[in-house]
Parts: structure tokens; sequence; C-alpha cells
């Protein structure tokens, strides 16, 4: 009996254990802009929700680059070097330039995804500057995931790369659309066409 009580002791401890580094994995950070689940083993986000507060702002976002979090570990400039990958905003820029301040909260790497540079300057963009037009006269509301799988790629400097990004909008409340976007060149850039819901 004692054996066996000692067997269970041990396994409840690992198991506790597995939970606390899972728990020390991903942490949740909350801005006045967006909330992001970050993995700090991808060392990508798992998933980003913001109001699009700025659909005619003006600030600029000259000399902004992204940077770091002391408390989180996250990906950095060296995934990003020559290579496809662009520092794809989540939570865009253009939707949070009501002042400087306020965008160079997005400039953060916990709000950066690695994405395909063709993804992310076409039908990508498109779709952010869509939120813009809908946010003129209504509320929108979005989530973006970032999909993993045991096949994603993990690059030599650190970060893994997301398989695909689905996006979800909401529209005063109500779903106005989900979509889904392989992390790779996009063969058309009508963001329809991704609608899977």
């Amino acid at each position: 009996m004692k054996k066996f009580t000692f067997i269970l002791l041990s396994i409840l401890l690992t198991v506790s254990s597995f939970s606390q580094t899972v728990k020390k994995n991903v942490v949740t950070i909350k801005t006045d802009i967006y909330q992001v689940e970050y993995s700090q083993i991808l060392e990508q986000p798992l998933k980003v929700n913001y109001i699009v507060q700025c659909p005619t702002g003006t600030a600029p976002r000259t000399g902004m680059d992204f940077y770091t979090n002391d408390s989180v570990k996250t990906s950095d400039n060296k995934d990003y070097e020559n290579n496809v990958w662009d520092k794809g905003h989540m939570a865009p820029a253009a939707d949070f330039n009501c002042t400087k301040e306020m965008l160079f909260k997005t400039f953060s790497y916990l709000n950066c995804a690695l994405q395909h540079q063709d993804l992310n300057r076409q039908v990508w963009r498109l779709l952010e500057a869509h939120e813009r037009e809908l946010a003129k006269t209504k509320k929108v509301t979005v989530e973006i995931v970032c999909i993993f799988s045991n096949k994603s790629v993990k690059l030599p400097t650190g970060a893994t790369i997301p398989d695909a990004f689905k996006k979800t909008i909401w529209v005063d409340n109500v779903v106005y659309g989900v979509y889904y976007f392989e992390n790779k060149k996009p063969s058309t850039n009508d963001f329809t066409k991704y609608r899977i819901q």
C-alpha cells in the first residue's frame, strides 16, 4: 500500500509540475487596445482580440519598430531576418493610429506573428482595410487565432511559424464573418474567398 501511495503521489506531483509549466508557457496580457494570449514556447501569439478604435486616424508610424517585453519571452528581430516572414501585426497599427502613443503599443512583439510577406501585404491587408471601413459607422470587434500543429516549423532562431490564421469579425456584436488563411502566398486578393462562415 505504501508503494502504491508513493507512486500515486509521484504521478500527482509530475502532473502538477506539468500543469504549472503549461500555465507559465501561456500568458495573457491585457492592454487598453488589445488582449493577447501568448505562448513563450512558440514565441508567438495564440489569440489576439481587439476593437477597431481609429478607422480614420492619421498618427504617423515614422521611426517605429517592434520591441520586446522584459517579462515575456517573445520572438525578436532575428526571427524575421533574411526570410519571407513579415512582422505581421495582429491588432493592426492602422486601427489604432489616433495618437502616436496608442500606435506605438501595437508594435510590441506580443502583437506580432511570423506571417508570410505576400499574405501580410496583400489579402490580409485588404481585409484589415475593410474592417476599418465597417468601423466608420459600426462597432467592429475582431479575434485572431494563430493555428499551430505538430508539423509547425520552428526557426533556428527560436520562434515557431503559424500554419494558418483564423479571423472572426463581429459588427455590432453580430458575427459578420469568419476567415481562414493558410500562412503562405495567397492565390487571390479577394478576401471573401477565404470566408469559411
